[in-house]
């Protein structure tokens, strides 16, 4: 392949949405939103309450059903309509409350419900052995090194080992999209560093990020791009670099920015 034909190739977003649309009888949630995110790039959801970014991410990860808009997973029409289906072309999501397991230990958590067994014929028993192997070796691609002991309960982690687990859940099967729904949510500074280094190392592995977050310290520290929602629409556009503090606030909130 020449290096042209390389170049192209890797322009053609991991996921695109294009023109995205969801009413609640006269309420409209998402008016034709269109965005586009590709491998190796952390792109960030940002906006006040109620402007869209929950709605845009539970359309994406198949909970909700848009009542417009076509969906294209590495450059090919996907149709989304459960969470089965984002599964099934790449997309996983890390919800807010994460969803975990309190009283099963990370291996547990990490295979819940897709559980590694034997032959039938030999009782269809767990591959324990296995699926430890798997775990430490998805913790060790994501450089986790803060949770040593995989077979104590995760109600018993902090909030960052938590995060990680339910992050190296979310890439246990290799997706080319991962969504993050406010990963930083309530955590300490040296959790919060952790679970950055983490979405860096998403990044890095070519995996395209779509992260929701309020924490505008954490967006400019680890977003290429920065997508602004405002009552349903897609308002303003940053990258990184490009961009203050204050101009986000300003699109964020629909005010000016005053000299």
């Amino acid at each position: 392949m020449t290096a042209e034909a390389l170049s192209i190739r890797e322009e053609v977003p991991a996921l695109e949405l294009r023109q995205v649309s969801k009413h609640y009888g006269g309420v409209t949630a998402l008016a034709g939103v269109s965005l586009s995110v590709c491998p190796g790039e952390v792109v960030a959801l940002v906006g006040d309450n109620g402007a869209g970014k929950s709605t845009l991410v539970k359309t994406i990860s198949g909970i909700v059903s848009p009542d417009s808009g076509v969906f294209y997973r590495d450059g090919q029409e996907v149709s989304i309509a459960s969470p089965q289906d984002a599964a099934s072309v790449g997309i996983q999501t890390v919800y807010q409350d994460l969803a975990l397991c309190d009283n099963l230990d990370t291996v547990q958590n990490l295979f819940l419900g897709r559980e590694l067994r034997g032959r039938r014929l030999l009782g269809g028993r767990l591959r324990r052995a296995d699926m430890e192997h798997r775990t430490r070796k998805v913790l060790a691609d994501l450089g986790v090194t803060t949770l040593r002991d995989i077979s104590i309960p995760v109600g018993g982690l902090s909030g960052g080992q938590r995060q990680s687990v339910a992050i190296c859940r979310s890439v246990l099967w290799d997706p080319g999209v991962v969504l993050l729904d406010e990963p930083t949510a309530a955590l300490g500074v040296a959790q919060r560093e952790q679970v950055l280094n983490l979405i860096r190392r998403l990044r890095d592995a070519g995996r395209a990020v779509i992260l929701v977050s309020h924490d505008l310290a954490d967006v400019q520290q680890i977003a290429d791009r920065v997508l602004v929602l405002r009552l349903g629409s897609l308002v303003a556009e940053f990258t990184k670099d490009g961009y203050t503090r204050e101009q986000c606030v300003a699109a964020i909130t629909g005010m000016g920015v005053e000299s």
